[in-house]
């Protein structure tokens, strides 16, 4: 393999490398307030609650 081959692919593993370290540093955690999770909560019970109900109408009809 070529010197400039060798280069290239030092440069692409450096680019891949550092692309992940700068998503590493730069992922937080969401800090939400509690009532943020209530609503969330609340939501997904509602949201469960209509998939359950065209379950059942999807077994009906």
């Amino acid at each position: 393999m070529s010197a400039t081959g060798i280069v290239i692919i030092i440069i692409a593993l450096g680019v891949i490398v550092s692309a992940i370290l700068l998503l590493k540093q730069s992922a937080t955690k969401f800090h939400l307030s509690q009532k943020q999770l209530d609503d969330i909560k609340a939501r997904n019970k509602e949201l469960d609650k209509e998939e359950e109900e065209k379950e059942k109408e999807k077994e009906k009809g």
